[in-house]
């Protein structure tokens, strides 16, 4: 990230705020860590499986004087959501960037497949919001930022993606509910959703797709991140879905 163009960055905004970064050790989560590092936030970095990659992002952070640690767990379901903040209880700031993708046309979706996308896109992120609200409240701070799926920042239709997407628009729902529970007590709960981002998570062929259905061009984390950190250090933008895609119609 650009340190030096960046609004949000190196304001000290959230100096002594803890954040707890869900999916933090590589792509759009591992940007935002890095600009809330640059905010002087001190960082708890959540891996899924890569120690590689997790120490990779500590050191990052590190290097330009952010406080961070980190850990590795692979989300099986919503109750991994209690094993991860036994290692930040109580944060000022939770950004869940974690949702796997899943594809799949709509007449051959069992309910195998339903149940998983629903409990990893929607009510995993669902119960987080659950259980760090109160603690926010009664500290009368907090921030949140979800991430939704390319073009699901409002109603559509879908004929490849239609669990994951209704998941992710969900998410509206759950922004706006936290928004009016907790708004009150200074706390903001948004959704970013970005559009098709290239990150180093992709495998040729699907860098190759953001390529030919993005008329400008991919995404890039970073990008989508300097949006997300606006989000955050702005109190008045509070419950809002937020497109992040050049206007994308896929």
């Amino acid at each position: 990230m650009n340190s030096k163009s960046d609004s949000a960055q190196n304001s000290g905004c959230f100096s002594g705020k803890k954040a707890l970064v869900i999916g933090g050790s590589g792509g759009i989560g591992k940007e935002v860590a890095l600009g809330l590092a640059q905010c002087n936030a001190e960082l708890t970095i959540h891996g899924g499986s890569s120690a590689e990659r997790l120490e990779k992002t500590i050191k990052a952070i590190r290097e330009i004087g952010g406080k961070a640690t980190g850990f590795l767990l692979q989300i099986e379901s919503p109750k991994d959501a209690e094993k991860i903040l036994a290692h930040l209880p109580d944060p000022d700031i939770l950004v869940c960037a974690w949702g796997p993708f899943r594809r799949g046309s709509l007449e051959t979706l069992d309910r195998d497949f339903w149940q998983k996308s629903v409990e990893s896109n929607l009510i995993f992120p669902g119960f987080l919001v659950s259980l760090v609200l109160k603690g926010m409240m009664e500290r009368n701070f907090g921030r949140i930022l979800l991430f939704g799926g390319t073009n699901t920042d409002t109603i559509r239709g879908f004929t490849t993606t239609a669990a994951y997407s209704a998941a992710k628009t969900g998410l509206a729902v759950l922004a706006k509910s936290a928004a009016k529970t907790a708004g009150h007590r200074g706390v903001t709960c948004n959704v970013i959703c970005p559009g098709l981002t290239d990150t180093e998570y992709l495998e040729e062929d699907q860098k190759r797709y953001n390529r030919e259905k993005s008329l400008l061009g991919p995404m890039q984390a970073a990008e989508v991140a300097r949006v997300a950190l606006d989000t955050m250090e702005k109190p008045c933008i509070n419950g809002a879905v937020i497109p992040v895609d050049r206007g994308i119609v896929l």
